[in-house]
């Protein structure tokens, strides 16, 4: 098996418990390793054959438009199923870095998830 990772792709969300702190977007960090088996890719040189970054990080970009999480548990969550629905990587795992504490470089959560 083996790993493809998208580093600290930065998008903008609405995330956050209170009301006021969803009221606009604010800038996250994701972090996403998607681990299949590239064996065809690596023979055919098909990106056909593999998880597409480019796409995936197309489709996060755009992830947040027109919705809100309260939690970015939640966030990871709806993230992970996503790209295991839409990508068919074997497993995902999902970082996501937010900056709402001045005295912290950032919170983070990360988020483990296998296809069934």
């Amino acid at each position: 098996m083996a790993k493809i990772s998208i580093i600290d792709l930065e998008v903008f969300y609405r995330v956050g418990v209170p009301d006021e702190e969803r009221a606009k977007p604010q800038k996250l960090l994701l972090t996403i390793e998607m681990k299949s088996s590239f064996a065809k890719a690596a023979q055919s040189d098909s990106i056909a054959d593999t998880v597409d970054y480019f796409a995936v990080s197309q489709k996060l970009l755009k992830f947040g438009e027109g919705r809100s999480w309260k939690l970015i548990e939640k966030l990871a969550a709806d993230i992970a199923e996503m790209i295991l629905s839409d990508f068919q990587p074997k497993k995902v795992t999902v970082e996501i870095k937010k900056f709402p504490i001045p005295q912290a470089q950032y919170v983070s959560v990360t988020l483990k998830k296998k296809r069934n």
